[in-house]
C-alpha cells in the first residue's frame, strides 16, 4: 500500500496530493501575485529580496529556480546580474505561463517538470533555488536528492519557506491570522476559500526549522544552516553539495 501524504490536514495518496496541489495552483494562477501581496501585506517582496541577497547570484553562474511560479526570484536575480543563466522549473503549466508573461529576459528557459524527477544532467547547476514551494512537493526527500544530483560539486542549495515563529505571542497571532484571515481573503479577492485554507494547513504541517535542517542533512546536504526572518514566520535554509 502506498504511504499516505498530507494535502493540508487530509491524508491522501502521493499521486492524489500531486494532482490536488496542481489543481490549487491552476485555480489561483491568474491572481497569484495579487494574493501574495494581500496575504503578506507586501512582505513577500522583502523576503524574496533578502533571499536573493543571501543567494548572491553571480554573472556566469547557471541557476535553477524550482517551483518558480510567476518568476519573482528571476526578476530579482536579473536586477543584480543581467548575464546570469536561469532555468525556471514548475509542475504547473498555468503558473509557468504567468512567468512567461512577466519575464522577457535573455538567458531564461522554462521547463514543465517535477522537483522530484528533473530531466537535467548530473552536476549541472551552481545554485538551486526553491521559494514557497517545498511544502507543496509530495516527497520532499526525493526533491533533496534531485537537487543534490543536479548541483555541481561545491554548488549550493537555497530554500525560502514558511516556518515556525520563535515567540509564543507572535506564534499565536500568526496562527489566528492564518486560520481565519487567509481563507477570508481568498474568498473575498479570488472567490476561492478552499485554496487558501490549504495554504494555511500546508504551513501548519510543514517541518519546523530544526526538523527541516535534519532532513536536509540526512539527504546528504552539508553545512546546513537557516536564517529566520520576521521571528521565524519564514526561514531561509542553505546547504552545500561537497
Amino acid at each position: 500500500m502506498n504511504k499516505l501524504s498530507n494535502f493540508g490536514y487530509k491524508k491522501v495518496t502521493p499521486k492524489e496530493k500531486t494532482i490536488l496541489v496542481q489543481k490549487v495552483f491552476s485555480n489561483v494562477a491568474n491572481n497569484y501575485d495579487f494574493m501574495n501581496d494581500v496575504m503578506s501585506f507586501g512582505a513577500h517582496r522583502l523576503w524574496k529580496k533578502i533571499f536573493i541577497d543571501v543567494v548572491n547570484p553571480l554573472n556566469g553562474e547557471l541557476i535553477i529556480d524550482v517551483g518558480s511560479g510567476s518568476g519573482d526570484l528571476v526578476l530579482e536575480i536579473k536586477k543584480k546580474c543581467t548575464n546570469a543563466k536561469i532555468d525556471i522549473v514548475d509542475l504547473n503549466n498555468e503558473m509557468l505561463n504567468e512567468g512567461r508573461k512577466r519575464i522577457k529576459k535573455a538567458g531564461v528557459n522554462f521547463y514543465l517538470q517535477n522537483a522530484e524527477n528533473l530531466s537535467f544532467k548530473n552536476n549541472t547547476y551552481d545554485k538551486y533555488l526553491i521559494s514557497f514551494c517545498l511544502r507543496n512537493v509530495t516527497d520532499i526527500n526525493k526533491s533533496f536528492k534531485e537537487a543534490l544530483r543536479v548541483l555541481k560539486p561545491g554548488g549550493q542549495y537555497f530554500c525560502l519557506e514558511f516556518s515556525k515563529p520563535n515567540s509564543f505571542i507572535i506564534s499565536n497571532i500568526y496562527s489566528y491570522y492564518k486560520a481565519n484571515f487567509i481563507p477570508f481573503f481568498g474568498k473575498i479577492f479570488s472567490n476561492n476559500r478552499d485554496a487558501y485554507s490549504y495554504l494555511n494547513e500546508s504551513i501548519d504541517i510543514f517541518p519546523n526549522q530544526e526538523d527541516l535542517k535534519k532532513r536536509m542533512e540526512n539527504a546528504g546536504l552539508k553545512s546546513v544552516k537557516f536564517i529566520n526572518l520576521f521571528d521565524g514566520i519564514v526561514s531561509i535554509h542553505t546547504g552545500f553539495k561537497y
